[in-house]
């Protein structure tokens, strides 16, 4: 948020350059990585149309505010979208220490309207079940990339995990076990300060994402840093990162989140489904569905996923077994 920054510079005039760069970095940590390119994108947003109409942005007014809403309401944004650049204004406000317009009767009358107009109901990604993994890593041949997304598929479902933990995986982070393989997730999406959790991954009979994880790492030679890696078309590896900044020891690059959810798109063409309806949630989604469907227990299903609130996994065992003893089952 570049004149939300401004604003807060000028306010701490007197401060050495090097100390407010510091202070700007730990605010910025505040938030999940996601976050701050969410509401940086949302706050030009906001900046664009201020420019458009002839509002100010900063400080903005509750009427402004509210007529921003009603634009993006009319452009067809979601109502989640809106109320993020809503947040976004209301973070960008407190950081220039500027009133916040959007605690304002106007804008939260605007926001229920939206929502009850435009409906809140997410659009949900189809979930990426045992058997269709399976049915991907069938059509994923076997080259360098091939044997690179095995593993990234066959783990990603394993374990649950989301796009970010995936690509931020280090060699480091596996550690061997007679049962399988302990992952440690050192930051996740309900684990922003970086407590880290474990997560256990068994061998498996169908899946096999030990197996398929080893023979990437083996194939790849990769013995240190980043576990998911490009590969060019030529099948080699990338070993150094092209975006080192100067005077930094370069690293292995990773997969970008995007990257994974590519590949998961690509996967299911190749199995005859279509790709619109995945995405990179779907492994997830998946192996909670699959989880549920086969009877295990809550409890244990969060203990995989890392979900800390019972109620989302609840809505997926819902939806696996909702046919399940149906009320009109004997009589339909």
């Amino acid at each position: 948020m570049p004149e939300t920054l401004t604003v807060i510079e000028t306010r701490a005039a007197g401060l050495p350059a090097e100390t407010l760069a510091r202070v700007k970095a730990y605010q910025r940590a505040s938030k999940a990585e996601a976050t701050v390119r969410a509401y940086s994108s949302d706050w030009r947003e906001f900046q664009a149309w201020c420019v458009r109409t002839g509002f100010p942005s900063t400080p903005a007014s509750p009427e402004a505010v509210a007529a921003f809403l009603v634009a993006e309401a009319e452009a067809g944004r979601s109502a989640s979208t809106i109320g993020r650049r809503c947040a976004a204004i209301r973070y960008a406000h407190k950081l220039a220490k500027q009133p916040d317009p959007t605690d304002d009767e106007e804008v939260r009358a605007t926001m229920k309207g939206i929502r009850r107009r435009i409906g809140v109901a997410p659009k949900r990604k189809a979930a990426a079940t045992a058997e269709i993994v399976a049915a991907m890593l069938m059509r994923i041949p076997d080259t360098m990339t091939g044997k690179r997304d095995r593993a990234l598929l066959a783990l990603g479902f394993a374990g649950a995990f989301r796009r970010s933990e995936l690509v931020a995986l280090d060699v480091a982070d596996l550690a061997e076990h007679a049962d399988g393989l302990r992952v440690t997730v050192r930051r996740s999406k309900t684990d922003q300060e970086g407590q880290g959790i474990e997560k256990a991954i068994p061998h498996g009979r169908f899946i096999r994402p030990v197996a398929l994880l080893r023979e990437w790492l083996d194939a790849a030679s990769i013995t240190e840093g980043a576990v998911f890696r490009p590969v060019s078309r030529s099948g080699n590896v990338r070993s150094v990162s092209s975006n080192a900044e100067v005077g930094t020891e370069p690293r292995p690059p990773r997969l970008t989140t995007q990257a994974v959810a590519d590949i998961i798109k690509r996967y299911t063409v190749a199995a005859g489904l279509d790709p619109a309806l995945f995405g990179a949630h779907s492994l997830r989604a998946g192996f909670v569905t699959s989880a549920a469907e086969r009877g295990a227990d809550l409890a244990r299903i969060m203990d995989v996923s890392g979900h800390r609130d019972p109620r989302t996994v609840v809505g997926y065992i819902r939806r696996a077994s909702m046919f399940k003893d149906h009320a009109g089952g004997g009589f339909l």
